[in-house]
């Protein structure tokens, strides 16, 4: 159940491109996002920043009612704080999932458009994961995601800013740690694309197995065959748990690089700042107002970094995505082609080759002319390619050498959506959707009348029959008509 072994290929500008395209079809919420950021991480500066000022300015000089005035302050940056994050939260939130919606829509009515062949080739368990699972990872590019990555940045900048000013010699030192943790978080975050886009291919894969086997129910269970659909499910899922255990590993190495990066300036802050406090080059207040805004540059760092694998995982999902979107649709192949009139039925085969696998042709130089209003009825063994034909005059699939006509025109240049819509198919395999019998009679007329489907009922003889349900054309039909 491994897929192709097809190594994929990178385009980081392009991917920014397309991220930066979402943020800016979601400006408004982002925006807003922004200024409540600003404001968070601006209040968050007031109680660290207060410190100094109460050691050496209020402590020391034991002034009761400047006390009450910085505590006073503190809270009502606190407050602040707490009210903007939590509009925050909601404001971004709201705006990844409507974003998350919208993506999962396009995608989807992207797919519905492609050729049949691409279905063929394509497992649809695969199909849904698509769907599904890889717009998820878009929350972080226009969620709390790229808010908090912003706004760990602008945290760690103005507190750099402070640190330089409160004692310049010992925060050179201290950025020396910070680079070797940033040249860490770049070269994990580079290895981890290519790990998080082939868990959303390995988990296409499983998803298509699963949905295989359950739509195969008792295929499975007539030849006893649960055993071995379990053993392929769980190599399956081995496969996912060991790419997971490897993007554990690397973003615990991040995480643990940034602790490590965390003790080392602490030490260098506890040895050489209280050296310049004993030697009465910085005062006790500021040294606590250092201590503070350290704090205030390496977790936001930390955070970046967890952040930063969150949107490594998206851009692996917009990479996927983009891989899909690519493809030429059959109403983009539409688009260059005339519309077509009422068609009288027409059909000619003129030396028709067709393979579905290279150099093993299911067709070979067929010759076949079927004049409308006549019947044709095909006649052969199993895999003779009656089913083939059938494809070929709906367009499911091209000849690769030959042509069809239908009056006399190559069907390959005829408007598919303008041709398919005057043909009348009783498919091979009946197919039900999960709904009521006038749904599905209805398929392709939602809005027909209750006569409308009645008569198109009678006409194919299924009137008598649907009368006898208790329900009759209410009656859930089930998946795949299971109920009936």
């Amino acid at each position: 159940m491994r897929m192709a072994a097809k190594k994929p290929k990178y385009d980081t500008k392009r991917a920014w491109g397309e991220a930066r395209a979402l943020m800016w079809e979601h400006r408004k919420s982002v925006g807003i996002g922004l200024v409540l950021m600003l404001i968070s991480r601006a209040a968050g500066f007031v109680p660290p920043g207060s410190v100094s000022y109460l050691v050496d300015n209020v402590l020391a000089a034991r002034d009761d009612s400047k006390l009450t005035l910085v505590a006073g302050v503190v809270l009502l940056a606190t407050l602040v704080n707490v009210v903007t994050s939590f509009a925050l939260s909601q404001v971004v939130s709201v705006a990844a999932q409507q974003a998350i919606a919208k993506l999962r829509e396009d995608v989807q009515a992207h797919l519905v458009r492609l050729p049949v062949s691409f279905f063929d080739s394509t497992k649809s368990g695969v199909l849904i994961s698509r769907v599904m699972n890889d717009p998820e990872g878009i929350r972080n590019l226009v969620g709390t995601g790229i808010i908090q990555l912003v706004g760990g940045f602008f945290s760690a900048i103005v507190a750099l800013a402070v640190l330089f000013w409160l004692n310049w010699r010992l925060t050179s030192g201290t950025v020396v740690f910070l680079s070797i943790f940033g040249v860490g978080m770049s070269i994990a975050f580079k290895r981890l694309r290519p790990l998080f886009r082939e868990r959303g291919a390995i988990t296409a894969d499983v998803t298509g197995r699963l949905a295989e086997t359950i739509g195969g129910i008792r295929i499975v269970k007539v030849y006893t065959a649960e055993a071995r659909e379990r053993e392929v499910f769980r190599g399956g899922v081995q496969r996912l748990f060991k790419n997971v255990a490897s993007t554990i590993t690397g973003t615990s190495a991040t995480g643990a690089l940034g602790l490590g990066v965390v003790g080392a300036v602490s030490v260098l802050v506890m040895y050489f700042g209280g050296r310049d406090v004993l030697a009465g080059k910085m005062t006790l207040g500021n040294l606590l107002m250092y201590v503070f805004f350290i704090a205030m540059v390496t977790y936001p760092l930390i955070q970046i970094a967890s952040i930063g694998t969150q949107i490594t995982e998206a851009f692996a999902g917009l990479d996927r995505i983009r891989e899909l979107k690519d493809m030429v649709t059959e109403d983009q192949e539409d688009a260059t082609k005339a519309a077509i009139p009422a068609l009288r039925g027409d059909v000619a085969f003129e030396d028709v080759w067709f393979e579905y696998e290279k150099d093993v042709p299911v067709l070979k130089g067929v010759n076949l002319v079927v004049p409308a209003g006549t019947t044709t009825a095909l006649v052969g063994s199993s895999g003779s390619g009656k089913s083939t034909l059938i494809s070929l005059v709906m367009a499911f699939a091209r000849p690769q050498k030959g042509r069809i006509t239908i009056d006399g025109d190559d069907l390959a240049g005829l408007k598919l959506h303008d041709y398919r819509r005057q043909l009348g198919v009783v498919m091979q395999d009946n197919f039900l959707f999960d709904g009521s019998v006038r749904d599905n009679i209805a398929f392709t007329r939602p809005d027909a009348t209750d006569e409308q489907v009645r008569e198109v009922s009678r006409i194919a003889n299924v009137d008598e029959f649907v009368q006898g349900f208790p329900e009759k054309y209410d009656t859930i039909v089930g998946e795949r008509g299971v109920k009936l």
